[in-house]
């Protein structure tokens, strides 16, 4: 592990900067706002949950942390140019739908390193209701201790049948850290996973009501 917390092989400073494009390019394109950012530990081992519905969540949580922070990415994404950057900004390439301990075993480095993992629980995207989620992000908890961190982003979905309007509004909200217990064998992976799913799917309930008291739309 890299004395940044970041994984072996990942640039600092390239890693920074691609926090700034990803914090700022995007807002030519939303209006995005981000509340309880002051939540976010400044220090130890944090494991952030979000909820996914399109491919823009995870560069704007990226980019909306204070902190450096090493996400769990599909390993579609790692071809070419491309992949050879996410690596060299210490993103973790996952194969989804396998059994794949090297990217797990290396997040867990990072946590272990008092860095950030960045995880989305459901998998794959879909509505980013978070009515399902796998074991990975309890696996982490229980291997590293880490404090847990809900993010809810919603304002990002096409919507159906229709034209996405210009710079629609884009919410980020941070829950509250909170440091789950998981315990042994499949039973407690099970019962953590629920947990974390719990957690995160009330978080987006929250930023859903709350954006429909304000007229933004659900997603």
């Amino acid at each position: 592990m890299t004395a940044d917390g970041l994984p072996e092989g990942s640039v600092g400073r390239l890693h920074d900067a691609g926090r700034v494009f990803a914090r700022y390019y995007l807002r030519s394109a939303f209006h995005i706002r981000v509340h309880g950012r002051e939540r976010v530990p400044a220090t130890g081992p944090l494991l952030v949950i979000a909820n996914h519905s399109s491919m823009i969540e995870p560069q704007l949580i990226f980019g909306m942390l204070p902190r450096r922070s090493a996400f769990l990415v599909k390993a579609e994404m790692f071809g070419g140019i491309v992949g050879r950057f996410l690596l060299a900004i210490g993103q973790i390439p996952l194969k989804r739908g396998e059994i794949d301990r090297k990217p797990l075993m290396t997040a867990v480095g990072v946590l272990k390193d008092g860095g950030v993992v960045g995880i989305f629980p459901e998998g794959t995207r879909g509505t980013g209701d978070v009515g399902a989620a796998e074991r990975g992000a309890a696996w982490l908890v229980r291997a590293s201790g880490a404090t847990v961190l809900p993010v809810a982003t919603r304002g990002t979905l096409k919507p159906d049948g229709g034209r996405r309007r210009f710079r629609p509004r884009v919410d980020i909200l941070v829950g509250e850290p909170f440091s789950p217990k998981v315990g042994p064998g499949r039973t407690g992976l099970d019962q953590g996973t629920e947990e974390l799913r719990g957690e995160l799917a009330a978080l987006v309930k929250t930023l859903d009501d709350w954006r429909a008291e304000h007229g933004f739309g659900a997603v």
